[in-house]
């Protein structure tokens, strides 16, 4: 069971995976063109076991109280995963398996099953949260974190929501629904259909962000990358949209990020 990286290729395309970082994809490059951002906190990490925001690291559970960690203080953000080393269970040319056992602060056992599947045109990530002890709330999200700027060409964000959830001071969504908005965006948009958001570098690249999934997080507020963050609820979703894992059911989401050289 090992926590060192692993690279994939198929095709150009050449992907990093880093178990022993958080489970992340460390590297996207297509004929040599790193699309994330480079860093150890960046790439593009699993959101597990929720996405996102807490609000002030508590959720119920029926009767239960559980207290996160306030990593975003006053909030919680983006689960415990991302900051544990997961372990390789399996891996070939192109595909990766991972896994990860939650564990303290998370009040629940459970297993993180992550499959990481490249081809000379596509990367498809899946994860399944499943359970044989006591029933849960969880999220499955993906925080991408994509380049700005390629050679020179800056990205377009293209997508239609059918909705964005009003976000308050605080950066939750306040409950409420709104007609979207002009960015920039920290926000959390509707997309009943499935996520679909294409990122366009001009005369370069398209990439289209897909996920059987309604919610998706856009986040564009820095120079350097923008992130698109397909989510199986919206930030504080463990409180609001709880998604239960049980002996019976695992929770389990996939994206897949597909491209087309301009």
């Amino acid at each position: 069971m090992s926590t060192e990286d692993i690279t994939l290729t198929a095709g150009d395309a050449e992907v990093t995976v880093q178990p022993g970082n958080g489970g992340r994809v460390g590297g996207l490059r297509l004929g040599g063109v790193e699309l994330l951002r480079q860093g150890e906190r960046y790439g593009c990490f699993p959101m597990v076991p929720w996405c996102g925001r807490i609000r002030d690291g508590r959720f119920r559970d029926g009767a239960a109280v559980h207290h996160m960690p306030l990593n975003a203080p006053p909030h919680a953000i983006h689960g415990t995963a991302r900051d544990a080393a997961w372990r390789t269970a399996r891996r070939s040319a192109d595909e990766a398996v991972l896994t990860y056992d939650l564990t303290e602060p998370w009040p629940y056992s459970g297993r993180v099953t992550q499959q990481i599947a490249l081809t000379a045109d596509s990367l498809t990530l899946a994860m399944s949260v499943e359970t044989y002890e006591s029933s849960f709330p969880a999220q499955i999200g993906w925080h991408p974190w994509f380049n700005r700027t390629l050679d020179g060409a800056d990205v377009r964000l293209d997508f239609a929501p059918a909705w964005q959830e009003e976000r308050g001071e605080d950066h939750l969504p306040t409950g409420h629904r709104t007609d979207p908005k002009p960015g920039p965006w920290d926000d959390c948009f509707g997309m009943p259909g499935g996520v679909d958001v294409t990122l366009t570098w001009p005369g370069l690249l398209e990439l289209k962000v897909t996920s059987r999934e309604e919610w998706v997080v856009v986040y564009d507020e820095q120079r350097e990358a923008v992130c698109v963050e397909p989510q199986t609820g919206p930030p504080d979703g463990l409180n609001t949209h709880p998604r239960l894992v049980t002996p019976l059911e695992p929770l389990e989401a996939s994206t897949t990020w597909s491209w087309t050289r301009l």
